[in-house]
């Protein structure tokens, strides 16, 4: 799969252990990219990269917690540069949680991450993709802090795309209903198969519908896609 990446070069992925994070750390080492693959899982991530590697790509599994400056930079320093980043790592939606606590969780992390990459000088080309949602930013859901959380990470992406290019651009992107392992059994509830009933695709998405979209932001085909946060959710959106 060719999209214009320079062999070689390097994306963090956080939140790699699993769900759409996983999907993006295999896609992206299909596309010829090193993946420097984050989780605070060691088991999940390890799993993660050990795949990549026996498929024939290129990665290294990184034990960090995003919301840990001190964890954040060894996991930089132990990864080495990257021009290519991507943000999606974070608390899950179901989630009780203190409201200003999960807002540093969610996007408080997002800022963290990308500015310790950002203050490692990736080189020019460089992208980021943060992993926003349809909550907070199209829709309301039950929980306060996640639409929030969700709404501030778009925000936050159309700063990077204004301070940071032309050196970098920033793209979020907002996943639908996506059949990950936080979800499991999500979709078999009355609301969850009422949502997918509304979907013109007639099913939940997968974690690699979100990745291909992913690929794509981080990638010199979207060179001149800058600041966008782009649904990917089958049509559900437009069906309601």
């Amino acid at each position: 799969m060719d999209l214009g990446f320079a062999a070689g070069e390097t994306v963090v992925v956080t939140g790699a252990g699993s769900g759409i994070g996983h999907a993006i750390a295999t896609l992206a080492a299909s596309a010829g990219l090193r993946v420097a693959a984050w989780d605070v899982d060691a088991a999940a991530v390890a799993e993660t990269a050990a795949g990549i590697v026996a498929a024939g790509g290129s990665a290294v599994a990184l034990t960090a917690d995003v919301s840990d400056p001190e964890a954040v930079r060894k996991a930089l320093e132990a990864g080495g540069p990257a021009r290519y980043l991507v943000n999606n790592a974070g608390p899950a939606s179901s989630g009780d949680m203190v409201f200003a606590r999960a807002l540093e969780l969610t996007v408080g992390s997002v800022r963290l991450v990308t500015q310790a990459w950002l203050d490692t000088g990736p080189a020019e080309g460089a992208a980021v993709v943060n992993i926003a949602s349809v909550a907070g930013n199209h829709l309301g859901t039950a929980s306060d802090w996640y639409c929030a959380g969700k709404a501030a990470i778009a925000g936050y992406t159309r700063h990077l795309a204004l301070a940071y290019a032309p050196a970098v651009r920033a793209n979020a992107i907002a996943p639908g209903l996506i059949a990950t392992p936080r979800m499991a059994g999500f979709v078999e509830t009355d609301l969850g198969r009422a949502i997918v009933g509304r979907n013109p695709q007639g099913r939940p998405g997968a974690p690699g519908d979100v990745a291909g979209a992913a690929l794509f932001l981080l990638s010199p085909l979207a060179a001149y896609v800058n600041g966008v946060l782009l649904p990917v959710d089958g049509g559900w959106l437009i069906a309601q």
